[in-house]
């Protein structure tokens, strides 16, 4: 059974152009925010071009000013409610359970589960990032291979304010040093493209006028190495990286992650802690 609504635009778009398939977060009026409807489109979108022989290389951007400003908490296409197709666990339907055990699983599927099904497609992934890539938009860009910021890109994870130890996908100490991920989270400040460069979190800080070309330039490079070679290559780096505790951490920080959508559940009836789409934007800015 499905939640998505045939009547809404396209959240994604999917384009093609020789070897390098393009997915596009289309949410721009919502600066690509995140609903399940965005998610499983994604992942129809990966699952597409991990099955074209004659995509070698994708690249993941976000249309308008911003890359994405996270998950969808308050949005007109707000979707959190309904039932979804399962793709990336095998947790029952969300929708019609409370508590935790909505929650756990629904966040199972569509934010951990997910996240780990696209980082092991078996195709490089450049992620193209401008604007804002906070909280759920960290998650997209780290699942990626390579990522190329532009030169107004920033990233925050502020959902500390929420009493939650960062996002679902919790890499912040692979992708960072520990002791730069805990002042990133402990203050919930931004961090600039230039700043992410210096710390190896980006691979390319580029002019916001050629984010576009150079993150396709940087694509078609990768392009021309054999496609059996770079999934062996991609599968290397990311058993090294689950030898360095990766998959192990973010299993033990998502159950921390819903002990404290439960202890704000408990204390105010809201398991965001009382944050809300405006507070978490002005958390961040």
């Amino acid at each position: 059974m499905s939640g998505s609504d045939s009547a809404s635009p396209a959240p994604v778009r999917y384009a093609v152009h020789g070897p390098v398939a393009v997915i596009t977060m289309d949410r721009p009026r919502h600066r690509n925010a995140q609903n399940s409807a965005m998610t499983y489109a994604l992942d129809r979108a990966f699952y597409r071009a991990a099955d074209d022989d004659a995509v070698k290389v994708l690249v993941l951007a976000g249309e308008g000013d911003h890359f994405s400003a996270g998950h969808d908490i308050g949005s007109p296409g707000r979707d959190a409610h309904l039932p979804f197709e399962r793709r990336a666990g095998l947790w029952w339907d969300h929708s019609d359970k409370e508590g935790a055990e909505s929650r756990f699983a629904r966040e199972s599927e569509v934010y951990l589960g997910m996240c780990r099904r696209w980082r092991e497609l078996p195709k490089p992934v450049v992620a193209s990032v401008q604007g804002a890539c906070v909280a759920g938009g960290l998650m997209l860009a780290w699942v990626c291979d390579l990522i190329v910021a532009a030169e107004d890109a920033f990233f925050a994870d502020p959902v500390v304010r929420m009493g939650i130890p960062g996002v679902e996908f919790f890499a912040h100490p692979w992708v960072m040093p520990p002791r730069i991920a805990r002042e990133f989270l402990y203050t919930g400040d931004r961090m600039s493209a230039r700043r992410a460069y210096e710390l190896g979190m980006v691979n390319r800080v580029v002019p916001r006028a050629e984010l576009t070309e150079r993150t396709r330039e940087l694509a078609l490079r990768v392009a021309e190495m054999p496609r059996m070679g770079l999934a062996l290559t991609k599968r290397a780096v990311n058993q090294a990286e689950d030898l360095q505790g990766l998959h192990a951490g973010t299993d033990a920080v998502f159950g921390l992650h819903h002990l404290a959508h439960a202890h704000n559940a408990e204390v105010s009836r809201d398991p965001l802690g009382g944050m809300d789409v405006r507070a978490m934007k002005e958390a961040s800015s």
